[in-house]
C-alpha cells in the first residue's frame, strides 16, 4: 500500500462525489422556479439509492470476476463488500475499499445526470424505481466492460477493457451511457406542455454557473483521479482536463456569438460541462495542445447539437443528449485521431501515425454503449409508465410539480420584501397551506 496513492484517491472520490450536488445546482437553476426542489431532489435520490445498491453487489457486478464473456461481474463476490476490508487487500497500491469508495461516485453520478432529460414531469417514486434497475441492469455491467481489466481487481474482466479501447474516466461508461438513456426516457415520456412555444428559460443563472463551476472543481478528482496514484498520469489528465475545458467555453461563446450576436453566462456554463464530457475519456491520451483542439471542437458540436432537439422533435429538458451524448461521442472518438504515444496511454491515433485501428476500437465500443443503453433504457421506461405511471398529471406539471411531488416550494413568495411581497393571488403561483405554514409556488 502507498499511503500518497491513497490519500490522493480518497481525495479524488470526495470531489467526485461533491459532483452530484454540483449537478444538481447546476439542472436546478436551467428549470423554472416550480421545479427545482424537484429537480434537485432527483440528483440527491440518486446519491442515496445508488450508495447502498453499490455496497450490496454494484461494486461487484461492476468489478467481479466476470462471469459471461466480459459482460458481467459475480454479483456474489464481493456481495456487501465481503472480503475487501483489510489493508491486505489491494487494487493496485490501493486499499481495495479506497477503489471501492472512488467508483461508487461514479455510479451515483451517471445515474443522476440522466435526470436532466425529464425534468418537469417525472414522478418522483418512478425516477427512484428507475434509477435502481437501470443502474442494476445497466450502469454496472457496462461499467464492468469498460472499467474492469483483468488482474486489477478480480482474474477476468469485460471485453470493451480487453478489446483495447481507450476510457480513461468514464466517457463511454458514463457520458455516452447516460446520453443514450436520457435520450430515450425523453421519448417515453413525451414533451413538457408547452415545449417549442412557452418560453422555459432557466430560473436562476448563478445557480447554474456555481454548479458549473463545482462540477469542473469536482472533475479534476474524476479524471486526474482515474489514475488511481498520485504519478505522472494523474498530473497529465489534470493539465489536460484544465485545457480542454477552458478552451471548450471559448468554443460555445464564439459559437453563441456568431450564430445569436451574444455570449451568455449559459453558454459559458454549458460549454466548460462539454469540456469536461469531452475531455473525459481522452485526458491520459492527449497532449495539451491536442487537448485544446478537442475542447473547442467540443464546444462548437455540443452548442450545435442543443438544437437538435427542436427539429426532431423529442425534448430533451436540460440537453443530456446535446451535452453528454455528444460530447462523449467526440471525446471517444477524438482519441482515434488525436491519441500520441507520448502522452500516459502510449497509443498513437490517425494524425499521429497510428492509423485507423485505434479509432475503429474506439468507435465500436462507443456506439455498442449507446445502442444497448438507448434499448434497455427504452424498455425500463416503457414497463414503468405501464405499470406506475413515469409521468405526473398534466394539471400537476403546470400547479408545479415541487408542490405536487413534495410539497414544498424552493421560494416563499409570500415574506419576500419584509411580508409584502406577492400574496397567493398573485400571478406567479398559488397558496398551498402545509404543516401550519402557508407557502407559494411559482
Amino acid at each position: 500500500m502507498d499511503t500518497g496513492d491513497t490519500a490522493w484517491v480518497l481525495a479524488s472520490a470526495s470531489l467526485v462525489l461533491l459532483m452530484t450536488p454540483g449537478l444538481a445546482l447546476f439542472y436546478g437553476g436551467m428549470v423554472r422556479a416550480k421545479s427545482v426542489l424537484n429537480m434537485m431532489m432527483m440528483s440527491f435520490g440518486a446519491m442515496a439509492l445508488i450508495g447502498v445498491l453499490w455496497v450490496l453487489y454494484g461494486f461487484s457486478v461492476a468489478f467481479g470476476n466476470d462471469v459471461g464473456g466480459g459482460l458481467l461481474g459475480n454479483p456474489g463476490e464481493f456481495f456487501g463488500l465481503k472480503g475487501l476490508l483489510g489493508e491486505s487487500h489491494l487494487v493496485g497500491t490501493l486499499p481495495a475499499m479506497a477503489f471501492v469508495g472512488f467508483q461508487s461516485a461514479f455510479a451515483i453520478i451517471a445515474v443522476a445526470l440522466i435526470s436532466g432529460a425529464i425534468a418537469d414531469r417525472a414522478k418522483f417514486g418512478a425516477w427512484m424505481v428507475f434509477a435502481g434497475v437501470w443502474a442494476t441492469i445497466v450502469y454496472f455491467p457496462v461499467a464492468h466492460w469498460v472499467f474492469s481489466f483483468d488482474g486489477v481487481v478480480s482474474e477476468v474482466g469485460g471485453w470493451i477493457a480487453k478489446a483495447g479501447a481507450i476510457d480513461f474516466a468514464g466517457g463511454t461508461a458514463i457520458h455516452i451511457n447516460a446520453g443514450a438513456a436520457g435520450l430515450a426516457l425523453a421519448l417515453v415520456l413525451g414533451k413538457r406542455r408547452g415545449f417549442g412555444r412557452d418560453p422555459m428559460r432557466p430560473h436562476n443563472l448563478p445557480l447554474v454557473m456555481l454548479g458549473a463551476g463545482i462540477l469542473w472543481f469536482g472533475w479534476f478528482g474524476f479524471n486526474a483521479g482515474s489514475a488511481t496514484a498520485a504519478n505522472g498520469t494523474a498530473a497529465v489528465a489534470w493539465i489536460n482536463t484544465l485545457a480542454a475545458t477552458s478552451a471548450a467555453i471559448l468554443g460555445w461563446l464564439l459559437t453563441e456569438k456568431v450564430r445569436d450576436g451574444h455570449a451568455t453566462s449559459l453558454g459559458g456554463a454549458s460549454g466548460a460541462v462539454a469540456g469536461l464530457v469531452a475531455i473525459t475519456p481522452a485526458c491520459s491520451a492527449l497532449n495539451p495542445m491536442t487537448s485544446i483542439v478537442v475542447g473547442v471542437l467540443a464546444g462548437v458540436f455540443c452548442a450545435l447539437a442543443v438544437g437538435l432537439k427542436y427539429k426532431f422533435g423529442y425534448d430533451d429538458s436540460l440537453d443530456v443528449v446535446g451535452v453528454h451524448l455528444v460530447g462523449g461521442l467526440w471525446g471517444t472518438l477524438s482519441i482515434g485521431f488525436f491519441a500520441t504515444a507520448d502522452a500516459p496511454a502510449g497509443v498513437d491515433g490517425l494524425f499521429y501515425g497510428g492509423g485507423f485501428g485505434q479509432l475503429w476500437i474506439q468507435f465500436y465500443a462507443a456506439v455498442a454503449v449507446m445502442v444497448f443503453s438507448f434499448l434497455v433504457t427504452l424498455l425500463i421506461g416503457f414497463v414503468i409508465q405501464k405499470t406506475m405511471g413515469f409521468r405526473i398529471e398534466e394539471e400537476d406539471e403546470v400547479a408545479g410539480i415541487d408542490q405536487v411531488e413534495h410539497a414544498e416550494s424552493a421560494y416563499d413568495w409570500g415574506t419576500l420584501g419584509g411580508g409584502s411581497g406577492r400574496t397567493a393571488g398573485s400571478p406567479l403561483g398559488q397558496a398551498r397551506h402545509a404543516s401550519g405554514t402557508s407557502e407559494v409556488s411559482a
